[in-house]
């Protein structure tokens, strides 16, 4: 018996052709926005899709315009065979597979710009990093047409900015945040784990552990400045080199002194040459 397979598509007129039979059907489409090297994180996106659409598309760019000119976009890891297999084996119903001329074409000239929810966090150490994102899954969101795109939390500010995006634009898409999918020890799946050395993979869980300590010294609206200061004293100790330790607004991502509505606590720090980012509610 035939192995199912997950089909790629890399042409956007097949892309609509496919969609527009399973909208004939009164089919619903889900999307799943990803750059590739996918994990276990990646699927569990694909399984949740499965109980909120008859259909789903994972989409597979390592978009160039997110990237700074100091990281990792020519390194990024990428093994389509491999990602379509895993796509196989989760039932994904199609795989979108452009390449970078057919995302953006000679004379392509638009940006997407979110003010406010970018102005913290990630977004001032990554100039551009959110412009990429937003006019990248906006036109995604675009090609494929989907009743719902699924992001996960772990990187929460890009789906608060998503959110932003799509209520903006009065995109008809809804938007499902879902949550932080973790090793056993803590550590939030990534693509990005897979350049942290033996010695690093040890220590890298101590990142969610400082992250759970601040929610908890935190949770009962006492001052956020003294947890963060000893969380980011541990996490240095541990050898990470922390860019913010936070304690977050959920809605607005604006930084909190007490905790009195839903917050976060908002990590990102280097350990040895990789860059990490994690949060969890408080």
């Amino acid at each position: 018996m035939t192995a199912p397979s997950t089909p790629a598509i890399a042409t956007l007129s097949d892309l609509r052709s496919h969609v527009a039979r399973w909208r004939a059907a009164g089919e619903t489409v889900a999307l799943v926005p990803t750059m590739g090297a996918l994990h276990e994180g990646h699927l569990a996106l694909v399984a949740e899709a499965r109980t909120l659409a008859r259909r789903v598309v994972v989409s597979i760019f390592v978009n160039p315009t997110q990237f700074g000119p100091s990281e990792d976009f020519s390194v990024y890891p990428r093994d389509l065979a491999a990602d379509l297999a895993a796509l196989a084996r989760a039932e994904a119903d199609a795989a979108w597979t452009p390449d970078v001329a057919a995302m953006y074409p000679p004379g392509f000239a638009t940006r997407i710009e979110v003010a406010g929810l970018t102005d913290g966090l990630c977004g001032p150490l990554r100039p551009g990093h959110f412009s990429g994102v937003a006019t990248v899954v906006t036109k995604l969101l675009a090609q494929v047409g989907p009743d719902v795109a699924l992001f996960g939390q772990k990187d929460f500010q890009q789906l608060r900015v998503i959110q932003q995006v799509a209520a903006d634009l009065d995109l008809p898409v809804r938007i499902h945040g879902v949550p932080t999918l973790r090793e056993p020890d803590g550590l939030a799946l990534s693509s990005r784990n897979r350049y942290l050395t033996e010695a690093e993979r040890q220590v890298a869980p101590a990142l969610q552990a400082a992250l759970a300590a601040v929610a908890e010294a935190t949770r009962g609206g006492a001052p956020v400045a003294g947890p963060l200061a000893e969380a980011t004293a541990r996490l240095t100790a541990a050898g990470f080199t922390v860019q913010y330790l936070a304690v977050c607004d959920a809605r607005t991502l604006a930084p909190v002194e007490r905790v009195s509505a839903p917050a976060r606590v908002f990590v990102a720090a280097y350990l040895g040459r990789t860059r990490l980012i994690d949060n969890i509610p408080v």
